[in-house]
């Protein structure tokens, strides 16, 4: 069963929902993963998503922050939701196609502004978070699975617009990136958009504070698509939609997409 799937941190469904259904309409995937959504699960606005053709949806939701959602055109079912790091938020959400494939949407904490968890409380939850990530796929081995979402670590040098500016950067320090691949190792993962795409600056977020994103490109890669070992050879035509960041009132991130023969 070939499907192509798309993560997109969209930074409130509700206030972007006319972006969502835009990117739905144009391209289409069967399997959309969306982070901070910002929305109780109730509140998602999945009438129009629905008339789409986008009747399947598994979510995890609070008030005003988090979140983390799954559409798709494809029969799905909830399987799992983690809360890692002991913050008790909505920041991962786990569904299985019929094919048998589990697709897990991560939202991890992005880490305050400064890379030291003596001053910084939020970097401390975000290595928290990412070693109980780790530790949770040496218990449960995945098998056929994906995960996606806004991992909130650029791990490559040509993942950011400066390695060694970045450095001292939270989302590109050398803890985080180290973290990172023991995450990926313990859950035997492939980063598949970089399988596609092996070579070049490759970047998923903007920061809103550049005057000028597009000029600027001081971009990360923050956002991602795995797979397990076992099916990662099945994917292809890795994307990110660079374009979606200049759409009126985006998000900072551009979706990043990829496709399935399984």
């Amino acid at each position: 069963m070939p499907f192509t799937l798309a993560t997109w941190n969209i930074n409130s469904v509700r206030l972007r929902e006319p972006l969502v259904l835009k990117l739905l309409a144009e391209q289409g995937p069967d399997v959309l993963c969306l982070q901070e959504c910002k929305s109780p699960v109730d509140l998602i606005p999945t009438e129009g998503f629905a008339e789409l053709g986008y009747h399947h949806m598994v979510a995890r939701g609070q008030k005003g922050y988090n979140g983390v959602a799954i559409l798709s055109r494809l029969p799905i079912e909830e399987v799992s939701s983690q809360e890692f790091g002991g913050l008790d938020h909505a920041r991962h959400i786990a569904g299985r196609l019929e094919n048998g494939v589990t697709i897990h949407n991560f939202y991890v904490p992005a880490g305050g502004d400064k890379p030291n968890r003596e001053i910084n409380e939020k970097f401390g939850q975000k290595l928290d978070y990412l070693t109980d990530m780790r530790d949770w796929f040496q218990r449960e081995t995945p098998e056929k699975a994906i995960l996606v979402g806004d991992l909130n670590i650029a791990p490559r040098q040509d993942d950011v617009w400066d390695h060694k500016k970045m450095l001292k950067v939270v989302s590109h320090t050398p803890v985080e990136v180290e973290l990172l691949a023991e995450v990926q190792e313990a859950g035997n993962w492939v980063d598949i958009t970089r399988q596609d795409i092996p070579e070049g600056l490759l970047y998923s977020w903007w920061s809103y504070r550049a005057k000028d994103w597009d000029v600027a490109d001081k971009g990360r890669r923050l956002d991602h698509v795995w797979a397990t070992s076992d099916i990662s050879t099945a994917a292809h035509s890795s994307r990110v939609l660079r374009d979606v960041r200049g759409w009126e009132k985006p998000s900072d991130h551009a979706p990043v997409f990829a496709s399935f023969d399984l």
